[in-house]
């Protein structure tokens, strides 16, 4: 799974909207509970994109995810560690077709480093799959495999809390992908357009 491509930052972005939410929840949540938050819920979305993969093509996008994040802390006064499994559906209708995309996911924190400035960085590996499909069922695109990459970010005045974490900056890939990577946009704008 690339990094890179599209179907996996659509996935990427389910997780990190999945933790945008675990992290407004867990303001409420002691420092020293076990797990920390262990949630499931379904986020549904649809609009418009008027230049879908750069293309100039209106394209109507209607998505379903479903959601479980796990953020637990492994011994107290450390910083805890982050698990989100995303499954999401998303169908793509153009004025010439319909493909539908299958994504699941685990991301989920393998190291976190104190980097002793206030700052953490945190070793992510991102795993799963995604597919899309045409209106036969016939796979067109696939992205399976892995991929690790840092990020890096402010802990505020503890780092057991998470309440006031705050994203800094994406550190990049440490192991680009194991599987194949096959193009979204090749595949899906002959059906779609």
């Amino acid at each position: 799974m690339s990094a890179s491509s599209p179907l996996h930052r659509r996935g990427l972005i389910a997780a990190v909207s999945a933790a945008a939410l675990a992290a407004s929840v867990l303001a409420a949540v002691p420092a020293t509970a076990r797990p920390l938050e262990n949630v499931m819920f379904d986020e549904m979305d649809s609009f418009t994109d008027t230049d879908f993969c750069g293309a100039g093509l209106t394209v109507e996008v209607d998505s379903t995810s479903k959601v479980h994040i796990l953020f637990n802390s492994r011994k107290p006064g450390a910083a805890p560690y982050f698990k989100a499994n995303v499954v999401a559906d998303t169908v793509y209708t153009g004025p010439g077709g319909v493909v539908t995309e299958h994504v699941r996911i685990v991301d989920k924190d393998l190291r976190i480093t104190d980097n002793g400035d206030g700052t953490m960085t945190i070793l992510v590996l991102a795993t799963g799959n995604a597919a899309v499909y045409d209106e036969s069922g016939t796979a067109i695109a696939r992205n399976p495999g892995q991929v690790s990459y840092e990020v890096l970010v402010d802990y505020g005045d503890d780092i057991a809390d998470p309440s006031d974490d705050e994203f800094l900056e994406f550190l990049g890939e440490v192991k680009g992908s194991t599987g194949r990577s096959d193009d979204f946009c090749a595949a899906v704008l002959p059906i779609l357009g």
